[in-house]
């Protein structure tokens, strides 16, 4: 008794997957058949409003700015629960301030991981690149400050 009673419910849901698939497919046989088929030379060559082609579109990003994206999208995913959490606050009570408390731990324990690692440094130390300049000039940090004072107090 109870199988034909979620039967009859359920069937507009089943009747409106056939209309949808029956319209896909109607779709896609119409243009298949009414499409224009044609083969030059320029029919895969990529069109930019009618500027010519200079050279190949794909080029290779440092893999930095892949992992950047990667932690934005991790990051970004994180302040949806933050932000649910947030809402529902007064409703979760102690239960679920401990919960987002730990959960925000994490997220924060990960952050220092991650910039441990090195996954956050992005481009050339400003230290590491004094200390070669001073390497490379044989000079002492104090020496061209206090020589740079006397500069601009001469002038």
């Amino acid at each position: 008794m109870h199988e034909t009673e979620s039967l009859s419910t359920l069937w507009p849901l089943l009747v409106y997957a056939g209309g949808v698939v029956l319209l896909v497919t109607i779709m896609l046989t119409a243009s298949y058949f009414l499409g224009e088929r044609h083969k030059e030379t320029v029919t895969d060559r990529p069109y930019e409003s009618g500027i010519k082609v200079t050279g190949d579109a794909r080029f290779k990003f440092p893999v930095h700015f892949y992992i950047l994206a990667m932690l934005f999208v991790i990051f970004d995913l994180e302040v949806i629960f933050v932000v649910a959490w947030a809402i529902h606050a007064k409703a979760l009570g102690w239960a679920g301030y401990i919960a987002i408390s730990i959960f925000i731990g994490l997220l924060v324990a990960v952050l220092i991981y991650e910039w441990r690692m090195g996954a956050l440094d992005f481009g050339p130390s400003g230290s590491k690149i004094l200390k070669s300049y001073h390497e490379k000039y044989r000079s002492n940090p104090d020496d061209i400050l206090k020589a740079n004072i006397e500069k601009l107090k001469s002038e």
